[in-house]
């Protein structure tokens, strides 16, 4: 049975997800606009190499929650894999709640903190273009409250399956 709160939060990831790909595309862009600009015309660009680390920043840390919604993050599943299904949920449950849940709340707490110290400061990057910050580190803050979000609706659907277990088919 489908917790209808955990199918709300994997909607949202998926959706902030499929449009978080796309950000690849302007990375590339600028990459190639930067190569062009350095190698063909010897006329290297002052922004080119902190907007695509800032590209690339936002893709990766929006895209968490995402890779978490499919089971994406790297997992040793040794020892797991051979587990019946009641007890592998509650080992999830179990590791969730004591390892998981807790370090990526405080993850989460402590990049709201940052970025708002950051918006109280107008910080900006100490290089030759000067970017502001607080916009990105806004969205680390939101991309790992997003991760959090998507850590609570795999906790509530393993609950969710403890509860109302599904059967298995077998042939």
């Amino acid at each position: 049975m489908n917790h209808p709160l955990a199918q709300k939060i994997n909607l949202i990831n998926e959706k902030i997800g499929s449009l978080c790909a796309l950000l690849i595309l302007p990375m590339v862009g600028v990459v190639v606009y930067e190569v062009v600009m350095r190698y063909i015309f010897t006329a290297p660009t002052s922004w080119g190499f902190e907007t695509t680390t800032f590209i690339y920043g936002i893709h990766y840390i929006l895209g968490l929650s995402y890779t978490q919604l499919h089971n994406g993050h790297v997992s040793i599943d040794i020892f797991e894999a051979r587990l019946p299904d009641r007890k592998r949920t509650i080992l999830g449950i179990t590791t969730n709640l004591i390892i998981f849940f807790p370090t990526f709340a405080c993850m989460t707490i402590f990049s709201w903190s940052y970025a708002f110290d950051s918006w109280r400061n107008w910080e900006h990057q100490s290089t030759s273009w000067g970017p502001p910050t607080y916009p990105f580190k806004t969205l680390m803050a939101i991309g790992f409250t997003l991760l959090l979000l998507q850590m609570l609706a795999k906790l509530l659907q393993d609950f969710s399956n403890l509860r109302y277990p599904t059967e298995e088919v077998q042939l």
